[in-house]
């Protein structure tokens, strides 16, 4: 592993930091230097990741709120811990429901695509399990900022100009209104360095943390959720939020290269990754990046996503396991498929069986990589009058399809695409990993995991590089700065390039590994305005 500061061949703006107490990388400043404060008053990594992740429903509401979910990886107790804070869909939501009403997709916005939000809960949890400091504490940054501003980055307010166009298209009818008042006081979006703030996301904040959590889900907040989501024929109910638990689950990994790369088991998207890592071990791969190396990365991916498509689900409902998607017989027959030229991909026959990213760590060796989203930038659309709380719309990710093993059904969890990821060599830490960005994220996982470890390339470069991004069948959409002769050698090989113009499309990520000397090394890339503070 490359923990040079070295930018070559990827020329970058920053520089990789280095730090030894404690690090914080995140996509807002602010987010992560009130991650670096915790660290500061005597808190752990754990402790960092929760400020940040609270902050971040704060500074940066385009991705992420309080009323979406979260995955967190965490290094503690000298072992790896996953925590899935995924919600399920309310108990009177069903197939029937959408027959009876004549509807043959899952609405995109309003109440119908809510379901339980898990972010409160995954805070609560992890201080409560890990934490050296009151969640009190820790969310204390979150709440200055949502109750005396802060000024809004050019990222944030670049997606936040989209959200609004948006928001003004699709965000029609009563239901709505609260989220235009909350988001767009001015009626438009906060301009760059425009102060924003918000009173009621703030008190909200500051109930979340005196209830470890429990008034979202059982008392006044619960409520007001309730209370409004039923007057607009809502199906997530105070009952569906009483019943709700996170997750501790153990975290699924794969063997590339004399590294074990981990993830969050389903309903989470991350075996996507592994399986598409489990492919390309098998295949060569030059040290020097070209367009065969690439072509076998983008095949090896199709494969493991055209699965992913169709078996992941909450893992009850799945008609095969983890163990058969990643077992040797069943790889080596994907692997066969993959030729000198760009392939339709298929489903495989195994034997039966808007997001924001964040990475912490402290001087201890605790660790974390932690991940939340409202989904589709702002979610549902829905924001709860006097709270602040922008709701998500993950329900829209379940299948209308009842042969289909990622079927809507009551307290069903949905296929997920927020995820976490972290890096182990010989059983010790290197660290916590990860790319924000709906489908794009194991794509991203899987480009920065090859940029580390088989092309070497410092983690500030992995990051800087330009992406590529498989959209369906043969088609792959590359950056606008993507390598012209890699782009001729792709097309050769029967793969149908477009170049995006628009910014935003590749995801955005963060990286903290640790040498074997103990330093910390971070990095965030220029997708974002991301900060990697450091002790």
């Amino acid at each position: 592993m490359n923990f040079s500061s070295l930018e070559y061949p990827y020329p970058s703006k920053r520089n990789l930091l280095y730090g030894q107490k404690g690090m914080v990388a995140s996509s807002q400043p602010l987010a992560a230097q009130a991650g670096l404060d915790m660290l500061k008053k005597g808190g752990n990594a754990i402790d960092a990741a929760i400020a940040t992740a609270a902050c971040l429903t704060v500074v940066e509401p385009t991705s992420n709120g309080i009323g979406g979910d979260a995955f967190a990886l965490v290094w503690a107790e000298n072992d790896l811990h996953g925590l899935n804070a995924s919600g399920p869909a309310p108990a009177n939501l069903s197939l029937e429901y959408f027959e009876k009403q004549g509807l043959k997709e899952m609405p995109v916005y309003g109440t119908t695509p809510i379901t339980v939000p898990g972010a409160p809960a995954a805070w609560a949890e992890l201080s409560e399990r890990f934490g050296n400091l009151s969640l009190k504490t820790v969310m204390k940054p979150a709440i200055h900022y949502a109750r005396e501003g802060f000024p809004v980055t050019p990222a944030t307010a670049y997606y936040w100009k989209k959200a609004y166009k948006n928001a003004l298209k699709n965000y029609q009818g009563e239901v709505f209104k609260h989220w235009f008042d909350v988001f767009a006081p001015q009626g438009r979006a906060p301009e760059p360095g425009e102060i924003w703030k918000s009173e009621d996301h703030a008190t909200t904040l500051e109930i979340i943390a005196a209830t470890m959590s429990r008034d979202f889900y059982e008392g006044n907040i619960a409520k007001a959720i309730d209370e409004f989501l039923s007057k607009h024929h809502g199906k997530l109910k105070k009952e569906d939020l009483e019943s709700y638990q996170v997750r501790w689950e153990k975290p699924i990994s794969v063997h590339y290269r004399g590294y074990d790369v981990w993830e969050i088991p389903p309903n989470g998207q991350g075996l996507v990754a592994l399986q598409a890592l489990s492919i390309l071990e098998g295949l060569e791969l030059d040290t020097e990046e070209n367009g065969q190396a690439v072509h076998r990365i983008i095949e090896s991916l199709k494969l493991a996503f055209t699965d992913g498509k169709t078996y992941i689900a909450d893992p009850d409902h799945m008609p095969t396991s983890v163990e058969s998607l990643l077992s040797k017989e069943y790889i080596e027959s994907r692997r066969a498929m993959i030729s000198e030229n760009a392939l339709l991909p298929e489903p495989g026959m195994p034997p039966r069986g808007g997001t924001v990213y964040l990475a912490t760590a402290d001087g201890e060796g605790n660790m974390v990589s932690m991940i939340q989203s409202n989904y589709m930038g702002f979610g549902s659309g829905v924001v709860i009058p006097g709270t602040g709380i922008a709701l998500h719309n993950r329900g829209h990710n379940f299948s209308l399809d009842p042969r289909h093993p990622n079927a809507l059904a009551p307290g069903k969890r949905p296929y997920h695409t927020i995820i976490p990821g972290f890096l182990t060599k010989k059983k010790k830490p290197l660290g916590p990993f990860g790319v924000m960005g709906g489908f794009m994220q194991p794509q991203g996982h899987l480009q920065v995991i090859t940029k580390l470890i088989d092309f070497q390339l410092n983690p500030q470069a992995a990051l800087d590089a330009p992406r590529w991004q498989w959209l369906g069948g043969k088609k792959i959409e590359v950056e606008q700065n993507y390598p012209e002769l890699l782009i001729q050698q792709l097309v050769e090989k029967g793969h149908e390039i477009s170049i995006q113009r628009e910014r935003g499309n590749f995801g955005r990520g963060q990286i903290i590994l640790r040498n074997e000397s103990g330093v910390l090394c971070g990095a965030t890339e220029p997708r974002t305005d991301g900060c990697v503070a450091v002790w």
